[in-house]
């Protein structure tokens, strides 16, 4: 007794074994974590270093560059970038896919630990990391606002308590704080008092800082009691620091409140944060890469009760952006994808069939064999994500397959006249191979992208482990449980009994009737086409030259953009604006997005050291209620955007794949590196202003800011040197009375509190107050600002940014509607060849653009490498070179079906419709394994011709076939029609198999005859010369499988 045979005699058995099947998959269900995609995130750590007050290119020489050269030798790097701005900068790390993101944050660490005797001694902070990718988009972003309260006291509250406990939740790698700053106090200089008085800025300065002091006092003791020594060191509040005294002037003090305002405020003066048009301080959580998003903000959201209560109850905490609800109806929408596919291919069954019992068993393998699936995944640690369940459902189109033949051929037999129990251990055995060879071929399709390194291989290996584990366990079904259905409940029934006995019999018996219908026509039209075998050649080899063309011609894509009803933008100003007028321009972006129709809230915050910088998230109203989608609602708001003068707001919608590690305004990047910043300067500019000009472009622009404006002070060293001022003496005063200077700290048991110390604001709001400004000479007299410096105008990088630690610039930009990207980069390389630029001037493509391109270029080689496993495979399986050829000649039709379908529906080629074609190379080829195998056994059992025998299979392997082609078909019909949730990233995969399928099905019934016998004449005639055997199948000389 063979292997089908064991399970058909022992139903008990067999029974328990598909429940327990069954039932391990459904605890595996309930277990598996749930997650937008596969975990593909990049190792990724940011390195944060501040210096207030510091030009970008003060920071890039001494806080960046010597950063760069220590964290640029830790083993596994493979990206590192970094931005300098005024007074901070960040250096973003990428590491190998493979590389622990906890060993790299070591490795990081002790890179900065050894680097910090290169910094400034006098750095007030010390470099900071954290295990972020800066350029991922939020999970989730919450605001704070209060009737009442201050924003400086809110934005304490928020900083010292929210931010503090949601960084202790697992997952979350980052917690920012905008739209404020910490509560200080703030010290503003008069300076006409200060020469009235003869006071230095240094004095007061160092008189502030000597009294307010935090230091151990020690401890009094005798042989009883022990008291603890403390006095009133500590100055807290405005009202402390006001009568200071400074100097004796005549016997009279001066006290602080003389020469400044002395204000209890807030650090940083220059920030807005708005919660639609109302202040409000945003806290901004971005993940930990590898952190599950579900599970990090269902932690976030369990805690926000006791967030609340723990903070004054006139502040009012809410979640106004969240990631998870899209995600969530994405994987609602894909889920019910698969039910309806599973329902559509159970009713193809009872269509072909027509008879109820029959149509039960093949019924019962769909979900035993979708739901065991779920068990091996858990077990491999796999996630509930629409990658995961994509697969599942155009699995329910497969795993029915080896069922359908295995039934068919079982059906048959009890036609002839079998007993049911001895035609199902007939017809078990004689298809048992081909149900093996199918699901094997199948499987094999897959092997390339399973051993496919890189970002692609990462992300679709978990698609094609989930698919190939459905295939596997409806293979361990079909041969098990299938067949013992087949013997246990299917019956002989006499052609007198074949009536149909009610109404819905009758109308399930009608498709049969039509199934009869087209095996007829078929049949004749085979005989034509076995008549005219040239024509049908040639028709082949057509179609594989259109595979040619028609792939030159489709436009390509990388990933499918998806609708997550959340936008972001980053808005650029005028690089010599003022905080005033940012301000404002920001406010009217606010009231603009918030009037559009399909808006439901609108955030953003401006300020800091990103001057002219600020970021808004745009949250739309859920797909029900709205009626553009987003790339709809960007279009339009682009265009009222444009009457905010001085300033551009560049919207992307917020997706769950991000590739790169550098914070910019438009989704895609093109970067520029060259060894003289002037001359990559210059050529970044022309480059910029011609790719503005092209069609396929939008939102073209750089992060190349190099033109705002300085106030540049030549110093008269000589001068200087006569009357007692040093460069360093004179650098200190004016960062004392213009930037913003943080010259002592206040401690507070929940926090630290700063000191600033600036110029009032009526002398720093004009380059003319520099002459105002006097200096302490060595000898005592104040000199003059204007005695030692002349002072000119002059322009000033806003920024300097560096990748792999050479100078860099970045032009970034979108794509127009109907513009694929591949049009795009094919557009951006032929401007840069046209212009002419230097050898001494590289361009290549970062982030989402690199990935595509480096994916564009393996395409093919993933193609051809599932072509030639296929072929080694089905060599092995049926030891021949000639008649795996015979199979593979259905896949050129297949790839014309999917270019077809994609260009009628207007759908790029992208990495889903690759994945569709993988797919097709293994499903198309199932009809002519069904075809050859059986023809084999019909010339080797009955001695037919191969001409017969090739007919005889057709016409008996067409109802497997046609059923199995449409199961699929109606298996994958839900993704193509699919316009839920997250539809735009499923529905390329419904039309390229849906595509490949109707065509190839229309074609290689009548081109894999053909090839058959021509392939097998070739054999004839040139077979023994090369001492080739006639081939016999596996299982006919074994007669098992």
């Amino acid at each position: 007794m063979n292997l089908t045979g064991l399970f058909i005699a022992r139903p008990i058995a067999t029974t328990l074994l598909t429940a327990a099947i069954t039932l391990a998959g459904w605890v595996g269900f309930t277990l598996m974590p749930i997650a937008p995609l596969p975990q593909i995130d990049f190792p990724a750590i940011n390195v944060q270093v501040a210096l207030p007050g510091a030009s970008p290119e003060t920071m890039a020489a001494i806080m960046v560059t010597p950063l760069e050269r220590t964290v640029g030798r830790i083993a596994g790097l493979t990206e590192m970038t970094s931005s300098s701005a005024t007074g901070m900068a960040s250096i973003s790390l990428l590491f190998d896919l493979d590389r622990d993101i906890n060993g790299a944050a070591r490795d990081v660490m002790a890179a900065l630990d050894a680097a910090r005797s290169l910094l400034p001694p006098a750095l007030p902070f010390n470099p900071v990391y954290r295990k972020i990718n800066p350029a991922d988009a939020p999970i989730l972003v919450m605001t704070m606002t209060s009737p009442t309260k201050a924003p400086g006291e809110i934005y304490d509250a928020a900083s010292t308590i929210v931010a503090q406990r949601l960084s202790q939740v697992e997952g979350v790698g980052q917690v920012l704080v905008g739209g404020g700053s910490l509560p200080a106090v703030r010290v503003e200089l008069n300076a006409p008092s200060l020469q009235s008085y003869g006071l230095s800025v240094e004095n007061i300065r160092t008189s502030i800082s000597n009294n307010n002091v935090n230091i151990p006092k020690g401890l009094l003791e005798n042989s009883e009691n022990r008291w603890q020594v403390d006095d009133n060191d500590q100055a807290k509040t405005a009202k402390d620091y006001r009568p200071l005294v400074l100097a004796y002037r005549n016997g009279n003090p001066i006290r602080l409140q003389d020469i400044a305002e002395v204000e209890d405020s807030v650090q940083d003066l220059r920030t807005l944060g708005l919660d639609n048009g109302q202040r409000a301080i945003l806290l901004i959580v971005s993940r930990q890469p590898s952190a599950n998003i579900i599970e990090t903000v269902d932690r976030i959201r369990a805690i926000l009760p006791r967030l609340q209560a723990s903070i004054p109850t006139s502040i009012d905490l809410k979640v106004v952006m969240d990631r998870t609800p899209s995600i969530r109806a994405s994987l609602h929408d894909v889920e019910r994808s698969l039910v309806i596919a599973t329902v559509l291919v159970i009713l193809v069954v009872f269509l072909f069939l027509g008879e109820v019992r029959a149509a039960l068993i093949p019924s019962i393998a769909i979900p035993v064999s979708l739901v065991g699936t779920f068990g091996i995944l858990y077990l491999g640690h796999y996630s509930l994500d629409n990658l995961s369940l994509m697969a599942l459902t155009v699995a329910t189109g497969f795993v029915v397959d080896d069922a359908i033949v295995m039934l068919e051929n079982i059906t048959r037999h009890i036609e002839r006249g079998l007993p049911p129990l001895q035609a199902a251990l007939i017809g078990a055995q004689e298809v048992a191979f081909t149900v093996v060879s199918m699901s094997i071929s199948l499987v094999a399709v897959f092997i390339p992208l399973l051993l496919m390194g890189g970002l692609v291989g990462r992300m679709f290996r978990e698609f094609a482990v989930v698919l190939s584990t459905a295939v596997l366990v409806s293979l361990v079904v079909s041969l098990t449980t299938t067949p013992m259905l087949c013997g246990r409940w299917l019956r002989r029934v006499d052609p007198q009994d074949r009536a149909p006995s009610s109404a819905w019999k009758r109308r399930l018996q009608w498709g049969a009737r039509l199934f009869q219908r087209l095996e007829k026509k078929y049949q004749r039209t085979l005989d034509t086409a076995l008549h005219h075998k040239r024509l049908v050649l040639l028709l082949l080899f057509l179609t594989i030259g259109l595979n040619f063309y028609l792939f030159s011609i489709v436009p390509k894509g990388f990933m499918p953009q998806q609708d997550t009803g959340r936008l972001i933008g980053r808005v650029q100003a005028d690089q010599n604006i003022s905080f005033q007028s940012m301000r404002d321009k920001m406010t009217r972006f606010i009231q603009i997005c918030k009037s559009d129709p399909d808006a439901q809230d609108v955030i953003g915050f401006t300020g800091g050291e990103a001057r002219n910088a600020g970021n808004v998230f745009v949250v739309l109203k859920p797909e029900g209620e709205r009626h553009a989608t987003s790339d709809e609602v960007i279009a339009r708001l682009r265009t009222r955007l444009k009457a905010v003068a001085g300033a551009s707001l560049y919207f992307q919608p917020i997706q769950d794949l991000r590739f790169g590690g550098r914070v910019t305004n438009a989704q895609y990047q093109y970067t520029l590196q060259g060894n003289h910043l002037e001359e990559l300067r210059t050529w970044s500019r022309r480059i910029r202003t011609a790719l503005a000009k092209l069609p396929e472009l939008a939102d073209v622009n750089s992060d190349q800011q190099e033109l705002g404006l300085e106030s540049w002070l030549e110093i008269d060293r000589d001068t200087a040197s006569r009357l007692g001022v040093d460069p360093r003496a004179l650098d200190q005063v004016l960062n004392d009375l213009y930037g913003q200077r943080i010259i002592s700290t206040i401690f507070n048991p929940l926090n630290q509190y700063r000191v600033v110390m600036e110029a009032a604001p009526p002398y720093w709001q004009s380059p003319s107050m520099l002459e105002q400004t006097y200096i302490y000479g060595s000898q005592g007299e104040m000199v003059p600002l204007a005695a030692v410096v002349k002072i000119r105008p002059g322009n000033v990088s806003l920024t300097v940014n560096h990748q792999g630690q050479f100078p860099a610039t970045t032009i970034t930009f979108n794509l127009p509607p109907g513009v694929s990207l591949g049009q795009a980069t094919d557009a951006i390389h032929r401007t840069f060849k046209q212009l002419g630029v230097p050898p001494s001037i590289q361009g290549t493509f970062e982030g989402t653009a690199k990935v595509f391109k480096d994916s564009l270029s393996s395409e093919p080689l993933l193609i051809l490498g599932a072509l030639v496993v296929v072929y080694i495979v089905l060599g092995i399986l049926y030891e021949s070179l000639i008649h795996p050829l015979t199979i593979l000649s259905t896949l050129p039709s297949a790839g014309v079906g999917v270019v077809v379908a994609l260009l009628i529906t207007r759908q790029e080629f992208n990495l889903m419709t690759l994945i569709g074609i993988i797919l097709l190379i293994g499903i198309v080829k199932k009809n002519a394994i069904l075809m050859i195998d059986f023809a084999l056994q019909a010339e080797r059992g009955e001695g037919l011709s191969p001409e017969e025998a090739i007919l005889k299979a057709c016409v008996k392997r067409f109802r497997p076939i046609l059923m199995t082609t449409l199961a699929a078909m109606f298996g994958s019909l839900p993704l193509a029609l699919d316009w839920g949730s997250g539809g735009e990233l499923r529905r390329p995969l419904g039309i390229a198999i849906l595509g490949g399928l109707a065509l190839s099905q229309l074609l290689t019934l009548y081109t894999t005859p053909v090839v058959y016998l021509y392939l097998d004449h070739f054999r004839q005639r040139w077979g023994k010369r090369f001492a080739w055997k006639r081939i016999v199948p596996i299982h006919s000389a074994t007669g098992d499988v």
